[in-house]
């Protein structure tokens, strides 16, 4: 029986296997632009342009930093950064209800781009705590962007998104890079920002002592 392969040619050149990943098999650069060219809320949104899953993983992060200024940790924020990765080689951002109808197989996918990707960037895994504060974070950048760059009203969010988080009232991506609040990226401007952030991340992780350790793949 010929052997299965699913074969994904990068901008660079490369090409991935996404039924058999290795950490070798992409670019920082072929990344970012997957997660610029991927996007949330099934592509819907209140604006010209939908929300990409690389501006989401970048407010993701940012708040991780708002919410833990003393935690200045490259190796916890590049884990932050990279919590949806797997979408940028898949191109596909499944909403979370309808995952469990995908089956195992699906859930096997996604667990081995992960795991190539928590090898290639010496990911550690998420303890008990900080998963539940990736998943306050992760549910809160939900919550916004459903009413502000979706549309769903706040009661929306939580009867029937049942996203149990307050939607913020600002842009914290504002503070940061400008323009105007919630309003989605264009895809090479996402991809820009993305990687200047995994590319500083890294290299300051390569400074980083602790990460020279071998670290076990995402959860």
């Amino acid at each position: 029986m010929r052997e299965q392969r699913a074969w994904v040619r990068l901008l660079s050149g490369k090409r991935l296997d996404l039924l058999d990943p290795t950490p070798f098999d992409w670019d920082d650069q072929d990344l970012a632009l997957g997660l610029a060219r991927t996007y949330r809320w099934g592509g819907h949104s209140a604006w010209p342009m939908p929300l990409s899953v690389a501006q989401h993983s970048l407010f993701v992060l940012q708040l991780r930093r708002l919410w833990f200024p003393e935690a200045k940790d490259a190796r916890a924020d590049l884990r932050e950064l990279l919590h949806d990765a797997d979408e940028g080689f898949l191109g596909f951002d499944c909403v979370a209800p309808v995952k469990p109808f995908l089956g195992e197989s699906y859930r096997d996918l996604t667990t081995r781009l992960a795991n190539a990707i928590a090898l290639r960037y010496n990911l550690a895994a998420w303890t008990e705590k900080e998963q539940r504060a990736h998943k306050k974070a992760d549910r809160t950048a939900a919550a916004s962007e459903a009413v502000h760059v979706v549309g769903w009203t706040e009661t929306e969010v939580r009867t029937v998104l049942h996203i149990p988080f307050k939607p913020l009232t600002e842009d914290p991506l504002v503070a940061v890079y400008g323009g105007t609040p919630w309003e989605p990226w264009p895809p090479g401007l996402a991809a820009e920002r993305f990687l200047a952030e995994l590319e500083a991340l890294v290299a300051t992780g390569k400074r980083d002592p602790r990460l020279a350790r071998t670290s076990s793949p995402m959860a």
